[in-house]
């Protein structure tokens, strides 16, 4: 086994290859060792190990058959020399000192060679230029390019399967970046409930409701009820109370099951969702891949939980930033923040916008503290596939149609000084709008 070490493979992974037997050339599981073990290295790194040592795996779906058929990482560079293609190619599992030129013919990775091609037609048409039908070799430029694109995509790809792998919710994330080559965010860990910071406790909730039925049959009212409110649900799960009014959902003491239909935003984001990158110098933004039916619950904000007092603190360095993820729990008290900068979910990346189709609502549900509020988006209207989802970072709520006018969604605001003459730098607005306010505070 000292060639695996040699390749500087993890403990992990030479503990899953010495729990088989070497015989023949090929690695046999030993039936008396439990081979589930947990592995750092991906199936496809074990692969490539495999291919390189010259070893079948069944178990790793390496046989005799294709132990010679190697995999294609990414395209590199491409020319056209007699009408045949030939294309740089970067090896999955090999150094780039080991990239060869291969005729289209020995490809067999469409998806790959068509996206090249997008990239390319892409790359040629930033530069004003066409693909001439004999190119030795494209420009230097380009072809650095492609490179980097590819190598973007792949960063990307292994983004949106490690949030996929963190959340815990049904709808899945899918993230493109088709603008410019920026990469994943740095410092950025998705989160799915709040991360709650120093000096700050959330009390758990003493009683639940004794409904057999919460939505027709609630015994006191169920836990809105108790608490003397609404319920806030119809049978589809759509909100069917005034914005500024709270939610109460059922708890973990409650008689009900994981079914009841007063258990809407604790059952997390259910549609597709996609993380994209705006082409109108926005940054990222959210946009949902699933047709989203008119006061259904959408997601949740989350992030860390602090003091204003800090919250004032991070404010001040987020403006001179040009950016803040601040988001004031004011139902009824300014006492805390929740900070989305470092620790969020996929609410982290959407976008203001002065006509919104997502709307703030107070929940609570384990945590029944009023200063301590949940903040759920549910949709003001029909949101279609493809739509961007975006709320109002300086949402009012009418006090005409609210219960309470203390939920406001001061997002972002925190950052100022209250009572000093000392300005809050202004934000230019690029929702694009026709109601739009022109800067975002």
């Amino acid at each position: 086994m000292t060639a695996v070490k040699k390749c500087g493979y993890s403990d992990n992974l030479l503990v899953f290859f010495e729990s088989k037997l070497h015989f023949n050339n090929e690695y046999l599981l030993l039936s008396s060792i439990d081979c589930t073990v947990c592995c750092k290295s991906t199936r496809s790194n074990l692969q490539d190990l495999c291919r390189l040592e010259k070893l079948c795996c069944p178990s790793l779906g390496i046989t005799k058959k294709n132990l010679s058929d190697f995999e294609v990482e990414y395209l590199c560079d491409y020319k056209k020399i007699q009408d045949e293609e030939f294309y740089l190619v970067k090896w999955r599992g090999y150094p780039d000192s080991d990239n060869t030129w291969e005729p289209r013919k020995n490809l067999r990775c469409i998806s790959i060679l068509k996206q090249f091609h997008r990239d390319l037609e892409q790359a040629l048409i930033r530069r004003g230029s066409k693909l001439k039908k004999n190119m030795c070799l494209l420009d230097q430029g380009i072809s650095n390019y492609l490179v980097q694109k590819a190598k973007q995509r792949r960063a990307l790809q292994h983004w949106e399967y490690e949030l996929n792998a963190k959340r815990n919710h049904k709808g899945r994330i899918v993230v493109e970046n088709e603008v410019d080559l920026d990469g994943p965010p740095r410092d950025f860990v998705y989160i799915n409930e709040y991360k709650v910071g120093e000096g700050i406790t959330l009390n758990q909730v003493a009683v639940g409701c004794e409904c057999s039925d919460c939505l027709s049959e609630a015994a006191g009212g169920c836990c809105p009820g108790t608490s003397h409110h609404k319920f806030a649900y119809n049978e589809l799960g759509q909100v069917k109370i005034k914005a500024g009014m709270p939610i109460y959902e059922c708890n973990s003491r409650c008689n009900c099951g994981i079914d009841c239909p007063n258990r809407v935003v604790q059952s997390g984001i259910r549609y597709d969702l996609c993380i994209f990158r705006t082409d109108n110098g926005r940054g990222w933004g959210v946009r949902t891949l699933e047709k989203i039916r008119k006061h259904s619950f959408v997601m949740e904000y989350v992030g860390e939980i602090i003091t204003s007092e800090e919250a004032e603190r991070r404010g001040q360095i987020y403006d001179r930033q040009g950016a803040t993820y601040l988001f004031d729990l004011d139902y009824v008290e300014d006492v805390y923040t929740v900070d989305a900068a470092y620790y969020g979910n996929i609410s982290h990346f959407v976008n203001h916008s002065c006509n919104p189709n997502l709307q703030v609502y107070n929940v609570f549900i384990e945590n029944l503290d009023e200063r301590l509020p949940r903040i759920a988006f549910f949709a003001t209207r029909s949101i279609r596939t493809g739509e961007e989802l975006t709320f109002d970072y300086n949402m009012q709520v009418d006090p005409v149609n609210a219960e309470s006018t203390r939920m406001d969604s001061n997002f972002g605001l925190v950052g100022s000084l209250a009572g000093s003459p000392k300005k809050r730098m202004r934000i230019e607005c690029k929702c694009g709008t026709e109601s739009c306010r022109k800067y975002l505070f």
